[in-house]
């Protein structure tokens, strides 16, 4: 049991990270099955549905580890401009240490989905939203207004999602250095209007 469920995490792994790469057309159940080093014959004993089960379970699984990665900022930041500072800090270091070759698990479905997969477009809406109610949640414990925040959400995980792609384009880290200073400077505007109006 243990061994079979290491497999199929290694899978999903796998799958996440050949879909960064390459984009959900792109990457195959093969390539899948060689970079995890599952046995052969395994995608649909773990995976029934095939592709379209396997690629949901990797933007989930992409979608969860950014809502870790954003509380876990946030435990340690003592304001939202801090974790808005650091959550592009970590997105870009990410594209860069991958030479400009790893974007979004998520982006992808939402992109390439057609009738052939459907309900990636569900699992698209489903991980974004996710992100922005994670983001919004601890902006709101930093100390910004929940409309507000909720805002903020929406552009930081939005500018994440587009300096990934130009980022990746250009090969600079320009864009992330951009998105970071508007969007942080917004964070700090924010908090220092609410403390002025209480």
């Amino acid at each position: 049991m243990g061994r079979s469920s290491d497999s199929r995490q290694r899978m999903v792994a796998a799958a996440r990270q050949l879909i960064r790469e390459r984009g959900y057309h792109g990457t195959a159940l093969s390539d899948v099955v060689k970079r995890s080093a599952a046995p052969r014959g395994s995608v649909y004993h773990h995976f029934p549905e095939g592709k379209v089960q396997m690629a949901a379970e990797a933007a989930d699984s992409h979608a969860r580890e950014q809502v870790e990665m954003i509380n876990q900022v946030a435990g340690s930041s003592s304001s939202a401009e801090d974790l808005v500072r650091t959550y592009f800090d970590l997105a870009r270091e990410g594209m860069v240490n991958s030479g400009y070759q790893r974007g979004c698990a998520i982006a992808p479905l939402v992109i390439e989905a057609s009738e052939e997969s459907e309900g990636l477009d569900e699992v698209g809406r489903r991980s974004f939203s996710s992100m922005v109610d994670g983001m919004a949640f601890q902006l709101t414990v930093l100390g910004v207004e929940h409309t507000a925040a909720r805002e903020l959400a929406h552009a930081v995980v939005a500018a994440v999602e587009g300096a990934l792609v130009t980022s990746r384009a250009l090969r600079s880290p320009e864009p992330f250095d951009a998105v970071r200073v508007i969007l942080a400077d917004r964070a700090r505007n924010l908090t220092a209007h609410l403390q002025a109006s209480s």
